[in-house]
């Protein structure tokens, strides 16, 4: 998919959107019959979750698949919460920031000498591994693939405190252009405000980068 495709999706989705406190939860349905559900913060305009839903090939079933974000987004039920693995197993978790990507990996307890963080062109994933053997994980990068670029070892830091493995990854000006491209689009969806915001002053807020 290429920046344009993108843009070109998100333009042409049905989309409806509230704000409750200092979240904006936008609802997107696409030509295809997908939906896709977002939630950005009112203070930085920085997307907080991202969850789609898609028909299975059994029964054409509804599920929700969460691609960022660790709660319940905007039309998931309590009672579709995923499992969550033991406490004990790594665990990955990821946010986004203004400027960067980042994934965290609790439960990994191995100095940071153990660890290769490498970006696959290949496959367009950033990928970890231990030289002990015990841990190999690959990361999917879906918002450099919606941009088609593959991550580059030149915008990758790692860092490793409290059991956690800390991968960072700069924000290539392609994907800073799209998430601005992005906030425009959503400037002009109709918004319903639960609180005492107004909406002017919340969109001016959510494009300031």
């Amino acid at each position: 998919m290429s920046y344009e495709s993108w843009l070109g999706l998100i333009k042409a989705a049905n989309k409806s959107s509230i704000i409750q406190g200092k979240v904006r939860k936008v609802h997107y349905r696409f030509p295809d019959g997908r939906e896709m559900a977002e939630e950005y913060s009112t203070d930085t305009g920085v997307v907080l979750r991202r969850a789609w839903k898609n028909k299975t090939a059994l029964l054409q079933k509804e599920e929700w698949t969460i691609e960022l974000g660790d709660s319940i987004p905007v039309g998931l039920k309590e009672n579709e919460l995923m499992l969550r693995e033991s406490c004990s197993e790594p665990m990955l978790s990821k946010r986004v920031t203004r400027n960067a990507l980042e994934w965290r990996i609790r439960n990994l307890p191995f100095p940071i000498s153990i660890y290769t963080v490498t970006c696959e062109e290949n496959d367009g994933t950033i990928t970890v591994r231990t030289s002990n053997k015990k841990y190999f994980k690959k990361i999917e990068v879906p918002e450099l693939k919606r941009c088609n670029i593959c991550p580059s070892q030149e915008g990758l830091t790692v860092a490793h405190k409290n059991c956690t493995l800390i991968i960072t990854y700069k924000k290539p000006a392609i994907l800073l252009d799209m998430e601005r491209a992005i906030l425009t689009i959503l400037q002009d969806v109709e918004t319903v405000e639960c609180n005492n915001y107004q909406c002017e002053d919340i969109l001016s807020d959510l494009m300031i980068q």
